[in-house]
């Protein structure tokens, strides 16, 4: 019988600027930035027999780190027998190949590791699509002339390439094609999922989605309300794939839930890029639950960096710049810290999604927001015109009815964001 071969051992290198403004989030400290790598190479499987943080005082072109720390690096990477090396930082493709031939091991970068990650965790068609798409786009960037074993010449037969043409060519070509072809299908990926959005809106429910660092408990969050069984570990990046269910809230209003991929300090720009049709969901919604681990020491910066990312999608045409307004933020976890009573709540909801304590508070502040955003109106209906009364009831919360001979007068909230579309619809009845 064959046997599996044992996990890889591997080491977290984390090169650090002291200047913690050039490094992305002032208020995250180098350890939390190293735990959150080792949890990050710790969820696919790696055993992390080293860690270890180097403080940059400049950034060296050809190896990032200093002459002396790479020499450092390589005698503690020796000594502790590792196969992967990663460096908890953005690497250009030479410096990846300087120091895999410095340290003789497998070396990637946040990037490398991160899509690894979405690549072991992607279960369905369009979440496979988006990894593949995000790793040939970051495999593209690595094709360059310092990979010396591209660079033998090809000849030209058939789709292998033209005379003269070297196998980098050649790899770059085939990526781009693959790409080209992966792009066409998520954009028909798109246009379903533009389909299914629309008929929602002929419902219509308000849409509630829920974003949040990676692992702040948004899948055990959307499971404890709508009574769901979505994957829900501790562990990052557990759910890639967007999940939607319906649910009631107290004062009877009806709402799709929707549970989205974690956001994660700098983000890198390929998955921001391929998964726009799962951000989508995001955009859309009526009001954005923000989820935070209020029992993790990095949570301020947790939350900065998830703001960071929609204020990304705002400045791509994604996400409307009101989205501040329709956000109220979930400070979960609260169990982890001694209960609701202990966390300091400001302006959000404290709650446990463990343990449900906080959930109907949660449930009834949704509510609210929800009731805010919709517009009171008085309209008058010919009592004949069934199909119009019938829509109303669908679309808007009844507040009042009176009945007469031949018209019934309606007093009712409709949602604000109700679109030129729903209008048509609702006057061609």
């Amino acid at each position: 019988m064959e046997t599996a071969p044992p996990p890889s051992r591997a080491a977290i290198l984390l090169p650090w600027d002291k200047d913690a403004a050039r490094t992305g989030n002032p208020l995250r400290s180098a350890e939390a930035r190293l735990a959150e790598a080792v949890g990050l190479a710790a969820s696919i499987g790696l055993v992390i027999v080293h860690e270890q943080i180097f403080m940059l005082r400049a950034l060296t072109p050809a190896t990032l780190l200093g002459k002396g720390q790479v020499e450092i690096a390589a005698t503690a990477l020796r000594a502790a027998a590792v196969d992967v090396v990663v460096v908890d930082a953005a690497l250009t493709p030479v410096q990846q190949r300087n120091l895999e031939k410095a340290w003789g091991a497998k070396v990637i970068d946040r990037t490398g590791l991160i899509l690894d990650i979405f690549g072991a965790r992607a279960r369905t068609r369009e979440g496979a699509l988006q990894v593949e798409l995000a790793h040939l786009e970051y495999q593209r960037s690595r094709l360059v002339r310092s990979w010396t074993h591209l660079e033998r010449q090809r000849g030209g037969f058939g789709f292998l390439g033209g005379p003269g043409e070297t196998q980098i060519e050649a790899d770059r070509r085939l990526i781009g094609d693959r790409i080209v072809r992966l792009k066409a299908e998520l954009e028909e990926v798109r246009r379903t999922r533009g389909l299914h959005r629309g008929a929602r809106k002929k419902v219509p429910y308000p849409i509630v989605a829920l974003v949040g660092y990676t692992n702040a408990g948004k899948s055990t969050l959307f499971n404890a309300l709508t009574g769901a069984a979505v994957m829900a570990e501790n562990q990052l990046f557990a759910t890639l794939d967007p999940t939607m269910r319906g649910l009631t809230l107290p004062s009877g209003r009806n709402i799709i839930l929707s549970d989205t991929v974690g956001f994660i300090s700098e983000l890198p720009t390929e998955l921001v890029a391929a998964f726009r049709a799962t951000l989508e969901e995001v955009a859309e919604a009526d009001l954005l639950l923000h989820v935070r681990d209020i029992s993790n020491p990095d949570t301020e910066a947790q939350a900065e960096d998830v703001r960071a990312v929609l204020g990304r999608m705002v400045k791509d045409g994604a996400l409307d710049e009101d989205w501040p307004s329709r956000t109220l933020e979930v400070l979960n976890k609260a169990d982890a810290v001694g209960g609701v009573a202990h966390v300091v709540q400001g302006e959000g909801i404290a709650v446990s999604a463990l343990t449900g304590e906080g959930l109907p508070r949660l449930l009834a502040q949704i509510d609210t927001r929800l009731a805010a955003r919709l517009e009171v109106v008085e309209l008058r209906i010919p009592v004949a015109d069934g199909a119009k009364l019938a829509w109303l009831y669908r679309h808007g919360e009844v507040l009042e009815r009176e009945d007469g001979e031949e018209f019934v007068r309606l007093r009712l909230r409709l949602r604000l964001r109700l679109s030129a579309a729903d209008k048509a619809r609702f006057e061609a009845q």
